[in-house]
């Protein structure tokens, strides 16, 4: 734990913005990252709401260095920094901001950081059916980085919110070569689209803490062979991965993704290459006990 009689005019602070915050584990990880390399910065969580006016106060604090933008926020985000990478831009959507001389940077690592939890959990989804439940932020920048990156057979949407659901769809039809279906979620177009998918991908805030008794997905619509990937990291279990781990699926849990894009951000932020073991060790620890 960092002494906080250490910390001067010259510590550099980053934050993570979002409402709800209180269950975010991201002060944790990187405040043992900063610990364990001995460099001079804080990191703290805030809830916001104002997310126009929380960016003004990152830009006018000198030692503001970085934050990191969580749901509801990451579309909201672009509209007010100075520059944005032009394949986030395409996404439409941000998780992390870096003041560099003043001004504000804004880029993505959520979509890097899925595609690795994949790939480390030895899912190829070159060939596949790919189901993304949700169109939000994650879901946009996770969406796009597959279909770029990956040769899908096919991406399909669902998602309650009709405006974000045409608006994810219409932009990957009009940005990559993917095969994309698009459906607003109901009983009936969740059932017909898992019974295709070979691999369904969680993008929404369902079955998070609080509500960890919430899942979007009855069991008896899993089907042998499916890998099942939860974005939420907080439970570290949640019930959508129980009840797949249940069926014998494979899993991947929200944490993958979450320690991958922390230490993008890490790295971004600090200059420093992320102990990402230390990173990896403070979030299980916080989540198991």
């Amino acid at each position: 734990m960092r002494d906080l009689r250490s910390i001067s005019v010259n510590t550099q602070f980053c934050a993570v913005i979002g409402n709800p915050i209180a269950h975010s584990l991201s002060p944790a990880i990187h405040n043992a990252a900063y610990n364990a390399l001995d460099l001079d910065f804080v990191y703290v969580a805030c809830q916001v709401e104002d997310v126009k006016s929380a960016l003004a106060g990152m830009r006018a604090l000198g030692n503001f260095r970085g934050m990191s933008v969580t749901i509801p926020h990451k579309i909201e985000a672009m509209k007010h920094v100075d520059e944005v990478a032009e394949v986030d831009r395409s996404i439409g959507s941000i998780n992390t901001i870096v003041k560099e001389d003043g001004r504000l940077l804004g880029f993505g690592t959520d979509g890097p950081g899925a595609l690795k939890a994949l790939t480390d959990a030895g899912v190829d989804v070159n060939g596949k059916k790919v189901l993304m439940l949700g169109a939000g932020g994650a879901a946009r920048a996770i969406a796009f980085t597959l279909a770029r990156v990956t040769k899908l057979a096919a991406l399909a949407l669902l998602d309650i919110n009709e405006s974000f659901l045409k608006g994810l769809s219409s932009d990957l039809r009009a940005g990559t070569h993917a095969n994309i279906q698009a459906a607003l979620s109901t009983s009936d177009t969740l059932a017909a689209a898992m019974r295709h998918a070979d691999v369904i991908i969680h993008c929404t805030s369902v079955g998070m803490h609080p509500k960890e008794d919430a899942t979007l997905v009855p069991p008896e619509l899993f089907r042998a062979g499916q890998t099942v990937f939860d974005i939420v990291y907080t439970p570290l279990q949640t019930r959508l991965l129980l009840e797949a781990k249940e069926r014998g699926l494979k899993v991947i849990p929200g944490i993958e993704m979450f320690v991958n894009q922390a230490v993008l951000q890490f790295e971004r932020f600090t200059g420093e290459k992320a102990p990402i073991d230390v990173m990896r060790n403070v979030v299980l620890e916080r989540l198991q006990s």
